[in-house]
């Protein structure tokens, strides 16, 4: 964890050495610009894109500007040197800055995604799959330090198993270059987040045997994160900004996937209708979405659990400490109860 902290702070650093993006920037049309850094890009986060996509975000005066980080450290290095405002990750990377004695922590503001949402990838079809199968095996599984690898390993030792030991868990790839690894030849397994996975699986290359997901259980996997110096001077702001987000997912929750999916297309250039629809039918089969964007206390606590687990932690903290969850309850409230 030290490493992630020292790179994290530097940026952190950085950021008082360049001009911060202290408040949203008007677009010239009266739209409130917000920058938002997304750890990757999945169907994993359709009701964001939805709400773009749906109007939502306009309703709200803002228009968004994405880019993918490529890792939660470097989402949460953008947020820290004022590149985004937003940063959409794990949570765990603010834990860390949190950690690291940071007098402006990054601040949990609403979390979107409640359990792990990869899918196992194995290079032969096993339609009896057992966690033991991957017993002297080597897997693709993210980044070290990263909630994806961690959240894996948790699932591992749930079972019995052991990186190092029992398996080996390679860390050396970058999470967004780990299929194209693994289509060359790199290790047995690979996880992946849909749609990739789907059209992996249906272009013949791979075969989906497990969600990490579903063996993992609850935890706040993918959340948005803002300094608290951004959040201060932006509160209507976050707010309309989780009140789009929120309407979002409540669409995905009441809508048929065939009907979202062309919705979807203009953010995977490529991918078919039908596998924006399997990926979203799958995704809440799992039921991968918070309804209310609010982080509670024991998902909160499983995080550090898991994050423990991996060795990675090196004091626990309380949810008030990096979660304020005032924006996601008020819009909740707004939109459940009239």
């Amino acid at each position: 964890m030290k490493k992630i902290i020292k790179r994290i702070c530097l940026a952190l650093a950085a950021c008082f050495a360049v001009l911060p993006f202290s408040a949203c920037k008007d677009d010239g049309d009266g739209m409130t610009v917000v920058k938002v850094n997304e750890v990757t890009h999945s169907v994993f986060y359709a009701p964001m894109y939805l709400a773009e996509s749906l109007g939502y975000f306009a309703e709200e005066n803002i228009k968004i500007e994405l880019t993918n980080g490529g890792g939660a450290d470097n989402v949460m290095s953008a947020v820290l040197s004022g590149d985004s405002h937003v940063g959409f990750c794990g949570p765990e990377a603010a834990l860390y800055v949190l950690i690291g004695g940071s007098t402006d922590v990054p601040t949990v503001f609403g979390q979107l995604t409640k359990r792990d949402g990869s899918f196992l990838v194995s290079r032969t079809p096993e339609p009896n799959f057992s966690w033991e199968n991957l017993r002297g095996k080597e897997i693709l599984a993210g980044r070290k330090g990263g909630v994806p690898a961690m959240t894996f390993e948790y699932v591992l030792n749930q079972y019995g198993l052991t990186d190092g030991t029992d398996l080996d868990l390679n860390y050396d790839v970058a999470f967004n270059l780990m299929t194209s690894a693994f289509e060359a030849g790199t290790a047995d397994y690979c996880t992946m987040f849909d749609p990739t996975a789907y059209e992996y699986e249906a272009a013949g290359k791979g075969y989906v045997v497990a969600s990490v997901g579903e063996a993992s259980g609850e935890v706040p996997y993918t959340c948005f994160i803002a300094k608290n110096s951004w959040l201060t001077k932006n509160q209507k702001t976050a707010e309309g900004f989780l009140r789009a987000v929120t309407k979002a997912v409540k669409y995905v929750n009441e809508t048929p996937s065939a009907t979202i999916a062309p919705y979807l297309t203009r953010y995977f250039a490529g991918v078919s209708e039908a596998s924006l629809a399997a990926s979203v039918e799958r995704y809440r089969a799992i039921d991968a979405w918070r309804t209310e964007l609010s982080m509670t206390e024991d998902s909160f606590n499983r995080l550090q659990d898991i994050i423990e687990n991996a060795g990675e932690l090196s004091r626990r903290a309380t949810l008030d400490e990096l979660v304020d969850n005032t924006y996601a309850k008020k819009v909740y409230g707004e939109i459940y109860t009239n």
